[in-house]
């Protein structure tokens, strides 16, 4: 996900010669099923053909050892180098841009286009697309849902009723007034009175929608990927790597930053922002705060007294508290090739690639399990897991939650006894009713 951004400049800028092809060797059994990459290549907006090499036929015969894995092919298709991990444009866009030319005095290039057509012109319009996260506002009434493949943030009431839509719908980066402002597929919010914090995913930021004044501005990150971790800094001076999600309390904004792999907090008071759990490396290990090890976070709410967190490459559910002695507790989850859909006991409970959490009533927190397509309930005091909605296959059924089905779900809000989800490839908002047990899909109307 990090390297598509960095390809498609490439793409784009050498597309008289150079050909980008993706090839999808999976870690997780639900990323095998060719409709789910179909899905994860229009809602990462892929502009080439992708190849699911489902049994790693490719992977081994590549000799492939890592993700991301870049293999370069001459013209007579000669592997003629390989990268492992993440790049810096800067270097590989000289390195290409030298091939290109040394191939074409040699008169080795074929020039002639490639036909393929792309999913995205086959793709239907809908009043929704690729919904990332959800946020529900107990004060007012709102609902505030991150149209990520819209490219904006949507506000209704909870019936659906639309009541502002933030965002012009085109990628980009740009403040200004609510219609004119831009994102890049933003992701996780948190709302305080007028205020609304965006995890603007794909531009590396955090945006601030001001209702009262109706603007939007950046109040963190470069809109560039770091591509190093960093000790963070200066606000406005420090790039960050994929915040995908967000949680507010005491003036200080939580932020799940899924590319370092660690949570870090930006003080609304002050001017700096800096990481708050997690060393960096990936992994999932207990223990001090910022010694702890944490897998790309996706999802992350707090209950004023603790941080819970959705660790997704892990998929895992983890913990951690305020202040400096405070330490990472794992809920449910063991290691990084540790997945599945196994309810009960936390420490036999089983899920794959878990992507948001909410607190509920009771010591309840509720977790969209996005792999299993399914929504779980945690009991804090039993320590035990169930599933509260979804029989485990893609779907968009409504009805009795036993019966319901959803579609790689990625993002959860609750309000009184009603639980709102952003099914991310269902393009749909479900709700579930606790007392009524409930499934239904909530009617957006007024776009």
């Amino acid at each position: 996900m990090h390297i598509l951004p960095q390809l498609r400049k490439l793409e784009r800028k050498y597309r008289d010669f150079l050909v980008v092809i993706g090839v999808h060797s999976s870690k997780f059994p639900n990323e095998k099923e060719t409709d789910n990459v179909r899905s994860a290549i229009l809602r990462y907006g892929i502009e080439h053909p992708v190849i699911n090499d489902r049994d790693f036929a490719l992977w081994q015969r590549y000799g492939v050892r890592a993700w991301p894995t870049l293999m370069f092919v001459d013209p007579e298709g000669r592997v003629i180098g390989k990268h492992e991990g993440e790049f810096d444009i800067s270097q590989f866009d000289e390195l290409v841009g030298d091939m290109g030319l040394q191939f074409d005095r040699d008169g080795r290039l074929n020039k002639k286009p490639l036909p393929y057509q792309l999913e995205a012109e086959r793709a239907i319009e809908r009043p929704l697309s690729f919904p990332g996260k959800i946020e529900a506002d107990e004060t007012t009434g709102r609902l505030f849902i991150a149209d990520s493949g819209h490219n904006r943030v949507l506000i209704t009431d909870l019936t659906g009723l639309v009541l502002d839509i933030i965002g012009s719908g085109e990628a980009g980066s740009a403040d200004g007034s609510l219609d004119s402002a831009s994102f890049n597929h933003p992701q996780g919010m948190a709302v305080d009175d007028h205020s609304v914090y965006v995890a603007d995913a794909e531009n590396h930021n955090i945006r601030l929608i001001d209702l009262a004044e109706r603007t939007v501005s950046t109040i963190a990150g470069t809109g560039e990927q770091a591509l190093y971790r960093h000790k963070g800094g200066d606000l406005l001076q420090h790039p960050l790597n994929s915040p995908y999600d967000l949680a507010l309390e005491g003036g200080r904004l939580f932020i799940a930053m899924a590319g370092f792999h660690q949570l870090w907090m930006l003080d609304l008071a002050g001017n700096e922002i800096a990481p708050y759990a997690g060393d960096g490396a990936e992994d999932i290990a207990d223990g001090p705060r910022l010694s702890a090890k944490l897998a790309q976070p996706y999802g992350i709410v707090t209950d004023g007294n603790r941080l819970y967190f959705a660790d997704s490459e892990t998929s895992s559910i983890r913990s951690v508290g305020f202040g400096d002695d405070a330490a990472v507790e794992t809920l449910v989850g063991t290691g990084l090739f540790d997945f599945g859909d196994r309810d009960g006991p936390f420490s036999k409970a089983i899920l794959q690639h878990v992507q948001a959490v909410a607190v509920g009533n009771k010591r309840k927190l509720y977790a969209a399990d996005t792999y299993n397509h399914k929504i779980k309930m945690l009991d804090l005091t039993q320590r035990t897991i169930n599933t509260l909605a979804g029989t485990g296959q893609r779907g968009i059924e409504d009805g009795p939650v036993a019966s319901a089905s959803f579609n790689e779900p990625a993002g959860i809000a609750i309000l009184g006894n009603r639980l709102y989800v952003a099914d991310t490839n269902n393009h749909a908002i479900r709700v579930i009713d606790l007392a009524e047990e409930t499934v239904a899909t909530l009617e957006i109307r007024g776009l």
